[in-house]
């Protein structure tokens, strides 16, 4: 067993779905869909790798020929689940795995292998009170920068229809999401008060379970019901975590 785990840090776009309405103030109005949604690009970095890697739509082959075959897009973010061990991402939980995982299934795959998910967005949310927890304002709370400036819909429609600069302009958007995430990550991961255990990977039980570090305190005690712990605290990351019981 390798003694660091496998940490992608990930974002996917998406094309909207097509629909007729009558009402477009009225929720839940949409009377046909005439196009389902698919995926237009996906970027990702892996944890202690500086380059932040991104794939498109028009990146494949077969695009001049079927501009919405998301297909192999998809099947390339799957082999990425399917090496991870711990995923990121912001809203993660909610959207983007699950939005992976249908595609997945449209596309006839398999369930990747079992992986563990950290959601920025679940952190920010249970820890903190912020005006917003968007990304983007999180990324500018913190002092990291923001995400970068797009023309919105606008850019989105150009891919779908095919414009090379509002590729150009999706991608580094997409990849820059990722940096962000990276930075904003490593602020709130000593806030998360249940991490994976990354112990499990060296077998080292005196180390930090968030990330890894030798470099840890002692202080003081955690008193629960029926024991004891010793209290602990890295001096790496700030992640505060319960030790061997104390008699």
């Amino acid at each position: 067993m390798p003694s660091h785990p496998s940490i992608a840090f990930f974002d996917i776009e998406n094309a909207p779905s097509l629909g007729w309405f009558y009402d477009p103030y009225k929720e839940g109005n949409i009377v046909a869909t005439e196009s389902d949604w698919f995926m237009l690009s996906f970027a990702w970095k892996w944890a202690g790798e500086s380059k932040v890697h991104v794939k498109a739509l028009c990146d494949y082959p077969g695009y001049a020929k079927n501009k919405t075959d998301d297909a192999p897009l998809v099947k390339e973010l799957h082999q990425l689940f399917d090496q991870a061990d711990i995923l990121i991402a912001h809203n993660g939980d909610r959207f983007d795995r699950r939005k992976a995982n249908s595609r997945f299934l449209g596309c006839g795959l398999s369930p990747p292998s079992p992986y563990k998910t950290i959601d920025t967005l679940k952190i920010a949310r249970r820890q903190f009170m912020q005006n917003s927890n968007r990304l983007g304002e999180l990324g500018e709370f913190l002092g990291l920068g923001s995400k970068l400036a797009t023309t919105g819909w606008d850019t989105w429609r150009r891919c779908i229809e095919g414009e090379p600069k509002a590729w150009a302009a999706l991608k580094r958007y997409n990849r820059r999401d990722v940096a962000l995430l990276e930075q904003v990550y490593e602020r709130l991961r000593p806030w998360n008060p249940n991490p994976p255990d990354l112990r499990a990977y060296s077998g080292d039980k005196l180390s930090c379970p968030a990330c890894q570090s030798s470099n840890i305190q002692r202080r003081g005690v955690n008193v629960a019901k029926t024991r004891k712990t010793q209290r602990m605290h890295c001096q790496s990351c700030g992640h505060w975590f319960s030790g061997e019981t104390v008699k």
